[in-house]
């Protein structure tokens, strides 16, 4: 079982790498098979089907992303202003380009209602949510968790200027945080 279980996160490995590399575009069982050097049967060996490859794929991903952003800035709560640019600095940043890219293919295959796709997004965007209301320095509640869904809103939104060619307006923007204020 030991044997098992350790090809199963050798192949979660390769198809990370293969997604974050690759986008979506090639997510039919063959395809995703061939990344991670094996058969689509040894593939369903390993998950139940395609929804579980990407659901158990795709999790990997952002908690590898959730731990950068833990790495990158501090647990201590921050003001939502600092966090915004903190947090916005990050996601645009070379390194983490790979990873917004997919989030925003994810993000577009939810809005088109591609299984598994909208149950994936709604996960990701709990755990981002849940990462950026517990790094407010806010007392937990309602108030808290809606400057974290801003703060979430504006960190994609940036990154969508990004993805789609438009790195000088996300610049400008970024710029403009600075003189954001958030009321207490």
């Amino acid at each position: 079982m030991r044997i098992r279980a350790a090809q199963r996160e050798r192949v979660i490995g390769a198809l990370a790498a293969h997604l974050l590399a690759n986008g979506l575009g090639q997510t039919s069982l063959r395809p995703l098979a061939a990344a991670a050097g094996i058969s689509d049967r040894m593939l369903l060996y390993y998950f139940r089907d395609k929804e579980d490859v990407l659901t158990s794929v795709i999790g990997r991903i952002a908690d590898g992303f959730a731990h950068g952003l833990d790495a990158a800035l501090p647990a201590t709560p921050l003001p939502p202003e600092a966090l915004l640019i903190a947090a916005s600095r990050l996601v645009r940043s070379p390194a983490m380009a790979p990873s917004m890219r997919l989030w925003l293919d994810i993000a577009a295959a939810a809005a088109r209602r591609e299984a598994p796709f909208p149950a994936i997004a709604q996960s990701i965007l709990a755990q981002f949510m849940a990462w950026l209301d517990a790094r407010i320095d806010r007392p937990p509640g309602p108030e808290r968790q809606q400057l974290a869904a801003l703060l979430l809103a504006v960190i994609d939104g940036l990154a969508l200027f990004d993805m789609a060619g438009g790195s000088a307006q996300a610049a400008a923007a970024e710029a403009a945080l600075a003189g954001v204020r958030l009321a207490p």
